[in-house]
């Protein structure tokens, strides 16, 4: 079985190294020795020597490698849309079997390379795609394939869950926060996809769509970041036995009319500390599913870095070598539900939220009153400090987006009300 692999970076060097040092395992787990066709990179030249490669196999020409004509298995660890889209559309097309880590692509045209697996009767694996060695995946497209998920929520960016675990254990602010993961490798150089939900944005289409059986892009998913969170928020969350957390949530519901729909979001969120994530700490992943018959299940453990990615590649290229051999080809996407997706507008959701205002009589009513005109109910209330350090902390039932987001315009319209500190949603059931 030969393989052409897209990319040697971190992913594609340890994809490489499992290869070499694992192939007579492997030879016996598939039937048939893994060998490399060729390696596709940027930049031909580069000493890879470490590798022990024939510098033979190397090529700049990603796209002849990933179609010739003695290549069975195709293996992108590049990222982005183009040209790996148009690399593994040919792929697929031509017949090879493509596995993928290419989480950017596949919420954004996921549809193109199945549609492509199945012209080409390929199969098409992206285990890798979200968490990392985590097996989720292959859990949502075939384990839980007899089962009804009803809600699908996730911590899929170690950065970000390595940040606010600091904020939440020693008081940093966000910008501290960030300086440290970043020293220690955690954060990029550029943080933005990771900071500011992008990258769990991606995560979260992808698990929707397998959850729910319906088409999700990233397009779809309503996502905010982390940068806005700051200390007080999260020691605001400490006081009432919670963490904050930025999760990923795609859920099933019930519309009016009978039908169902689904909602899919990326955002901070308050989760109290009895919630199993609520103690996934430092840079590791977890995904929770709730199912109606299998119940809560949970899913741990690193979902990032070189080698716990190329393992959950490898894993993928075992199946597809297996399958490639047999003559079969796996279950592919069974988009038929094709629910509608809900806007962020629609979403019902907990809130937190602090107000800087007059220390005065009077006060509670006035803001009890801009909640009650637009039918957010309030859960609890507390007032810290005196004077010019007066703050409501106020808790709501659930209440839609819009509902919350008319009241926040309504509160700052009041006089009393000096400034809306924060706003963050509230997750993980009754907040005690």
């Amino acid at each position: 079985m030969k393989v052409a692999i897209l990319g040697c970076g971190t992913v594609g060097r340890e994809v490489v190294r499992l290869l070499l040092t694992q192939s007579d395992d492997l030879r016996a787990r598939i039937g048939a020795p893994l060998e490399i066709a060729g390696i596709a990179v940027r930049r031909s030249g580069r000493d890879r020597g470490d590798l022990g490669i024939d510098p033979a196999l190397f090529t700049t020409d990603a796209h002849g490698l990933a179609v010739r004509e003695d290549v069975d298995l195709v293996v992108e660890v590049v990222g982005g849309i183009e040209p790996a889209r148009s690399w593994l559309v040919d792929a697929l097309k031509a017949g090879k079997s493509v596995v993928s880590a290419n989480k950017a692509l596949l919420a954004e045209d996921g549809a193109t390379l199945q549609e492509a697996a199945a012209v080409g009767g390929a199969d098409l694996y992206y285990e890798a795609a979200v968490a990392a060695a985590i097996p989720i995946i292959r859990p949502l497209r075939e384990s839980l394939h007899g089962d009804r998920i009803t809600r699908v929520t996730g911590i899929v960016n170690g950065t970000t869950n390595y940040i606010l675990s600091q904020m939440d254990a020693t008081g940093a602010g966000f910008n501290e926060a960030l300086d440290e993961a970043t020293e220690l490798g955690y954060a990029e150089a550029d943080p933005t996809a990771d900071v500011e939900g992008f990258d769990a944005g991606a995560k979260a289409a992808i698990l929707a769509s397998l959850a729910f059986h319906t088409r999700v892009t990233a397009a779809d998913v309503y996502r905010e970041g982390i940068t806005e969170v700051t200390a007080a928020d999260v020691a605001s969350a400490k006081a009432m036995g919670s963490t904050v957390k930025l999760l990923c949530i795609a859920e099933r519901h019930v519309d009016a009319d009978g039908g169902e729909s689904v909602s899919v979001r990326v955002h901070p969120a308050m989760l109290p500390r009895t919630h199993p994530l609520s103690s996934v700490g430092d840079a590791f992943n977890a995904v929770f599913v709730e199912a109606d018959a299998a119940g809560q299940l949970m899913f741990y453990g690193r979902g990032a870095g070189g080698a716990p990615t190329a393992s959950a590649v490898v894993g993928d290229l075992v199946a597809v070598a297996r399958n490639r051999l047999a003559g079969a080809r796996t279950t592919a996407e069974s988009p038929y539900a094709d629910l509608r997706i809900r806007t962020v507008a629609e979403a019902l959701t907990r809130y937190h939220i602090s107000l800087d205002v007059a220390d005065k009589a009077g006060v509670l009513s006035e803001v009890a009153a801009a909640f009650a005109g637009h039918d957010v109910s309030i859960s609890t209330v507390r007032q810290e400090g005196r004077g010019d350090d007066a703050t409501l902390v106020i808790v709501t039932h659930t209440a839609t987006d819009a509902a919350l987001a008319a009241t926040v315009d309504a509160l700052r319209d009041l006089p009393i009300v000096r400034n809306v500190v924060s706003v963050m949603r509230v997750e993980g059931g009754e907040f005690k």
